[in-house]
């Protein structure tokens, strides 16, 4: 036992307490920024991370995945707390979202993500991607209004809204901000630069903070003009535990918007956790496999936790995953370290925190939100052709239309539609030959027949032309589904009226006289 502790003592140490400030580095503007793009408390984004590193690093099973709040969740966030009206019972669609994660892992459904198509899930991040680089945009020019962003993405290009808008930025416009802003994208874009890695002392995010700080300050001192307002700057409590918002327990068994929001995040969350937690096993230099029913379990446990303490929903995330394998951490240890650290930095220097200029971590979301939609994935998924191609794009339409669950809903019913004309085309196969001056059909029914190939197999049935000879081979068939059965049983009479000769080989007749 004594080794034991003593091996972990000195794993921590060399490779997982330096992992774990790395992680912390990066993760601190993250969470404040994403809070910030979700239009919920600063605070809360700090918690959830909090939150992802102490519970959900604890019981989950895997050793590198980083937990905490996601940009992928930012959009449905932001609109879940304006159509609920307020944080306090946005807070228990969190905790519903966690207990339907909870009910996955336990259940044994951590396999859901593979139901999903490719084409829907990168759409969905594609749309998710346009919507935060959007957001961030009145941010990044200076704009400390909150209500920009009400009519949603469509909305702000209406008639009544578009000029308000446009006039409300040219009045609200900072120069200092758009400094910042351009500074800090400039920052990120060289930094991210193959060539760059060598001078990649600090996180680019945590560079891109401190650029805005000491730009501030620069300001203040030498340009007065310039500097940035307190509505401009991150505002986090000085005693944070005491201005925390808990939720409204009494709504929950009210309002059945709650119950909807929360499958919603819920679902969303599962995707995106399961989703990294892929992509992280395969940066593992150890080949470790994380077991997912675990991780449903941790994520659904953390998101409860979070939506009783008052912080935003999370998930497994993939930048600070990448950042803890690049920074050479060995267990789970690290990802618990980094959430240490983000409570040490709230509770002894929020003073620090609160000198952070709006504009660069709306500067780090841009380049989030590009990463997610840039346009080498549309250029890659026109080239995989229209089967690939209309999900995705129809998602990306429909969600900046309506909203992530229309658009999701769309995009599956499409994959599902291209999905049954496919299986209409491979399920069967017909060849015309004519022997000795008499047209011979053949029918080769291939692996698996179902009641979706119903209507063009009876198509291509009645088109056969009298006095032929027609063949239905299904001796390679593992399933023939009765419809399918039933329709060749029946044919066998319109075939002597029409004089063909049926051969039949490896179908099963059945008894179609007593249907009605």
């Amino acid at each position: 036992m004594r080794r034991t502790i003593k091996y972990y003592r000195l794993i921590w140490l060399r490779y997982d307490l330096p992992a774990g400030i790395s992680v912390f580095l990066v993760a601190l503007p993250l969470c404040l920024g994403i809070a910030l793009a979700s239009g919920a408390p600063l605070y809360s984004g700090i918690l959830s991370g909090i939150i992802g590193g102490l519970v959900v690093g604890f019981i989950s099973g895997s050793q590198l995945a980083v937990s905490g709040p996601a940009a992928g969740l930012s959009t449905i966030v932001a609109a879940s707390i304006v159509s609920l009206g307020d944080f306090r019972i946005f807070l228990l669609a969190v905790v519903v979202a966690g207990l339907f994660q909870l009910l996955l892992g336990l259940l044994k459904l951590g396999t859901i993500a593979h139901y999903f198509p490719s084409a829907v899930i990168k759409g969905m991040l594609a749309a998710i991607g346009i919507l935060l680089l959007s957001k961030q945009i009145p941010l990044a020019l200076g704009y400390d209004q909150p209500n920009f962003w009400t009519s949603g993405f469509l909305g702000l290009f209406s008639n009544e809204n578009v000029f308000s808008h446009l006039s409300d930025l040219n009045h609200h416009i900072s120069r200092g901000a758009i400094i910042i802003s351009l500074g800090s994208l400039l920052i990120l874009i060289l930094l991210q630069l193959p060539s760059a890695k060598k001078f990649r002392i600090l996180p680019a995010p945590l560079l891109v903070v401190l650029f805005g700080i000491f730009a501030n300050m620069i300001y203040a001192r030498y340009a007065a003009g310039a500097a940035l307002k307190p509505t401009q700057l991150v505002n986090i409590p000085d005693n944070i535990f005491a201005d925390i918002h808990l939720p409204d327990i009494r709504q929950l068994l009210t309002r059945a918007d709650i119950w909807k929001d929360g499958l919603i995040i819920g679902l969303l969350a599962t995707l995106e956790t399961l989703l990294c937690i892929e992509a992280v096993d395969k940066l593992d230099r150890h080949n470790r496999i994380t077991p997912v029913n675990r991780e449903l379990v941790a994520q659904g446990i953390g998101n409860m936790i979070s939506g009783l303490v008052g912080a935003i929903p999370m998930t497994a995330v993939v930048v600070r995953g990448a950042a803890n394998v690049d920074a050479g951490a060995r267990t789970k240890l690290s990802a618990i370290t980094h959430a240490l650290f983000l409570l040490l930095a709230v509770v002894f220097i929020p003073f620090l925190l609160n000198r952070i200029p709006y504009a660069s971590l709306a500067a780090i979301l841009m380049i989030t939100g590009y990463n997610l939609t840039k346009p080498k994935l549309f250029k890659n998924m026109w080239g995989l052709g229209w089967k690939q191609f209309l999900p995705f794009i129809f998602t990306i339409l429909v969600i900046l239309a309506t909203d992530l669950l229309i658009g999701v809903s769309i995009g599956l019913l499409i994959s599902f539609y291209l999905m049954v004309r496919n299986n209409f085309q491979i399920q069967y196969k017909i060849t015309e030959t004519i022997v000795d001056g008499v047209d011979t059909f053949l029918i080769r029914l291939n692996t698996n027949v179902t009641f979706l190939n119903k209507v063009n197999l009876q198509k291509i049935l009645d088109e056969v032309p009298d006095d032929s000879v027609l063949t239905i081979d299904g001796s390679e068939c593992t399933f023939i589904d009765y419809d399918i059965l039933e329709i060749i049983s029946e044919y066998e009479t319109k075939a002597k009226d029409r004089h063909i000769n049926l051969i039949l080989k490896g179908i099963e007749k059945v008894n179609v006289t007593a249907v009605h």
